[in-house]
């Protein structure tokens, strides 16, 4: 949440600026503005709402200047209004930032009692005032930063220009990603590669602690302390032309269709198709004696690692603990002697997640990540790192990200299999084929897309809606749920089809869809049970199953969408094609905002 840009150039920048936060969008906000040095004086335009708001006032009211900041808030501190809106300055330095500042409130008073009047809600303007207040008393910027810096607690990143100094910027990174780009016409910092894809593809990623300080044609880093540093210049892979919407309505229905593709490629890093079989990286650990995985992420990430438990379990015999982020190191939790900790998460940059990953690596256990961004803070921080190649993910809600999650995990199940032994040789052949069928299986679900939208006509009625399933098909049923509560504001629930009746079905009613998603296999006639309990009680069945599923249920479905028939293992991946496009369907019909719905962000870097 939340997102930085900055430049120190020659030409305009505020066009510029303007441009970065279109890009940074995705990660979601409430409020924009942006803050130029022009002849010396700071000048900032700052709006509520959508960033053509703020588009609005710089057309009424230009901002001149080739240095400049901006930002995309989303309000933790003070209401999403103009006046909490960043840039916040005073006649001396303007500055924007990501996070928490958690010892505002000593800050505050300190300053308060020395006659700083505040004038927002946000714990943002510490910041702003302690530096001015430095300056005030004859410190150079750089000086007044650094003395700054050291005052705050919390997770942050900031970036920060200065009045009468028209070629320098200076940036800090605390707990929340901040990268700096190397350029031709200049120097920049951006909240991410994509912020900064078409100004430069040379990036250093602050790590934790650092702040920089910027000039046209200089970058000097520098650790906590003060002490100069050098970090490493890389070439990012993401590009500006990647964030185009082509022939979509949105950008979440382009990545629905993106997902054929990201799974292929996803799956071509791990699977050889002339031997047929899954082969991984060399791990730096022994795969056969990992007492126990720990698998942590938050939102559909989590979902994801509740799928890979099923599959670990099942084809591994492999013992695993899933928990949610942002309570696994509340918890304490005692970690095992040679245990792995299996982190998931689209950014790599997820607050709670990066936590969690400090507690399980200070309880030293080995650590795995599957992340969407290779050159993010968890990937860093990893002995291993298993990339999905979803490409930049724009829409708030996870689609193409989650998609190649599952097909990670599924791979990583395979190999850790085979490794123990557990897959026998024919097992394993048979899986791999299964999955490397699946981009194909998936474009055949995407040919369903005009079908599931008349589907979505009738859950788009609804005020509550349940997802059923069972064994690994239970967390799609949790991410079904997940997706329609996100974008389109409807209430929904996702439940192991068993535990219906042991309290859901009470809600049960000819208002209700029930949504299922039932392969055949071993649980269909269990799971058809359940569903011709609800059916009696005047719930709306939507199911979800092969030819085999469909012709068992039999005449209980008030609609039908027909999946092709595959190995169950797979079932996960492809059966959370279409409970994407109800979704993505049925906020269509209700008119939300389906890329950023509400009160959503897509990189959640505060706790």
């Amino acid at each position: 949440m939340c997102g930085i840009i900055g430049i120190v150039g020659n030409e305009a920048v505020a066009p510029l600026l303007l441009d970065g936060l279109k890009r940074l969008e995705y990660r979601g906000y409430d409020s924009a503005g942006i803050a130029t040095v022009f002849d010396g004086q700071l000048e900032r335009r700052r709006a509520e709402g959508k960033l053509r708001n703020l588009e609005a006032v710089v057309a009424d009211q230009p901002l001149s200047g080739t240095i400049g900041i901006g930002h995309t808030r989303w309000a933790t501190h003070g209401r999403p209004t103009v006046n909490n809106a960043h840039p916040h300055a005073t006649a001396k330095v303007s500055l924007v930032h990501n996070g928490i500042v958690e010892n505002y409130k000593e800050l505050k008073a300190e300053l308060a009692g020395k006659g700083v009047v505040f004038e927002t809600e946000t714990d943002t303007e510490v910041v702003v005032q302690m530096i001015s207040a430095y300056l005030d008393e004859g410190l150079a910027p750089k000086e007044a930063a650094f003395e700054t810096l050291q005052r705050l607690e919390g997770a942050f990143a900031l970036a920060i220009v200065f009045a009468g100094h028209g070629n320098l910027m200076i940036g800090a990174r605390k707990g929340s990603p901040l990268a700096v780009g190397y350029g031709e016409e200049g120097m920049y910092l951006g909240s991410d590669a994509l912020a900064l894809a078409p100004l430069t593809n040379r990036l250093s990623y602050l790590e934790e602690g650092d702040w920089v300080v910027l000039s046209r044609d200089s970058v000097e880093i520098y650790e906590e302390n003060g002490e100069a540093v050098e970090r490493a210049v890389v070439q990012s892979a993401v590009s500006g032309a990647m964030i185009g919407k082509g022939q979509y309505r949105h950008f979440m229905q382009k990545e629905i269709f993106e997902q054929p593709a990201v799974i292929g490629d996803t799956l071509h890093t791990f699977y050889n198709p002339e031997t047929g079989r899954i082969t991984l990286p060399e791990f730096p650990f022994d795969l056969t004696s990992i007492p126990r995985i720990t698998v942590i992420g938050c939102g559909s990430a989590s979902l994801a690692g509740w799928t890979a438990k099923y599959w670990l379990e099942q084809e591994a015999a492999q013992l695993v603990e899933i928990d949610i982020a942002s309570e696994f190191r509340y918890r304490e939790a005692p970690m095992p002697e040679g245990g792995v900790s299996l982190f998931i998460s689209q950014s790599g940059e997820t607050s709670d997640t990066l936590a969690a990953l400090h507690y399980a690596k200070s309880r030293g256990q080995k650590i795995v990540s599957v992340v969407n961004v290779p050159e993010s803070a968890i990937a860093r921080e990893s002995d291993m790192v298993l990339p999905t190649l979803a490409g930049p993910e724009i829409g708030v809600a996870s689609t193409k990200a989650f998609i190649t999650q599952l097909t990670v995990l599924a791979c990583l199940s395979l190999a850790i299999g085979r490794a123990k032994g557990v897959l026998t040789e024919e097992r394993e052949a048979e899986l791999s084929r299964a999955l490397s069928e699946v981009p194909a299986r998936v474009s055949e679900i995407l040919n369903h897309d005009q079908a599931i939208r008349s589907i979505a006509v009738d859950v788009a009625e609804a005020r509550d809606v349940l997802y059923l399933a069972r064994g690994n098909m239970y967390p799609i049923a949790l991410e079904g749920a997940l997706k329609l509560k996100e974008i389109s504001y409807i209430h929904a629930e996702g439940y192991a089809a068993g535990e219906m009746k042991h309290g859901p079905i009470a809600l049960i009613d000819e208002n209700v869809p029930i949504i299922a998603c039932a392969p055949s296999g071993p649980l269909l006639e269990k799971t058809i049970s359940n569903l011709q309990e609800a059916h009696a009680r005047g719930g709306q069945v939507i199911l979800i199953s092969d030819a085999e599923g469909l012709a068992k249920a039999g005449d209980i479905a008030r609609h039908a969408i027909e999946i092709p028939a595959i190995d169950p293992f797979v079932a996960p991946i492809l059966y959370t094609i279409p409970i994407q496009l109800l979704a993505y369907h049925t906020a269509v019909l209700k008119g939300t905002d389906v890329d950023q719905p509400r009160n959503l962000a897509k990189s959640v870097t505060v706790e």
